[in-house]
């Protein structure tokens, strides 16, 4: 019998290397380039995909397409657990955090014609009144929605030969 690689070490191992690519953003100055942004998502999804086929691999091949993502999906519950907490924790140790947050925001709202810098004002003052809730929830969704496509993408590549319940007899 093989060594079955649970949804829990996926996403440990996931979440570590989740949390090592926001540190090296952050001191190479890294956060907010919207050049360089997309690289943990593409990490975060290939690392589902290559558990999810080794999830599959380890099981003969038996698991459904749904049991395959429930896998990833259980994994990327962990993940967005452990990147929620570093950001959290990031931000309430390093507060200059959020101030270099919203100059990003502000850059990011000066190229649009259409804002004025009352506009940008009023924007980032709401923005810094509920800066925690907005880290919160967009980590998560942000995470989980990744989540869901490497989840998805890896059930569908995996190979699948599910029993059926009458083969056996």
């Amino acid at each position: 019998m093989t060594n079955k690689t649970s949804h829990l070490l996926a996403g440990g191992i996931i979440g570590a290397v989740s949390v090592l690519i926001n540190v090296v953003f952050i001191i190479f100055d890294l956060t907010g380039n919207t050049k360089v942004s997309w690289i943990g998502s593409v990490i975060n999804i290939g690392l589902l995909v290559y558990f999810i086929l080794e999830f599959g691999k380890q099981n003969e091949y038996t698991k459904s397409f749904g049991e395959l993502f429930s896998y990833g999906f259980k994994a990327t519950a962990l993940t967005t657990l452990i990147l929620t907490a570093f950001m959290v924790i990031y931000s309430f140790t390093f507060p200059d955090a959020a101030d270099k947050a919203m100059e990003i925001a502000r850059e990011q709202m000066s190229t649009q014609p259409n804002m004025s810098e009352e506009t940008i004002d009023a924007a980032l003052e709401m923005t810094k009144k509920f800066y925690f809730p907005i880290l919160i929830g967009g980590t998560i969704f942000g995470t989980m929605l990744v989540g869901a496509l490497g989840s998805l993408i890896g059930a569908a590549v995996t190979k699948k030969n599910p029993s059926h319940p009458f083969q056996n007899q």
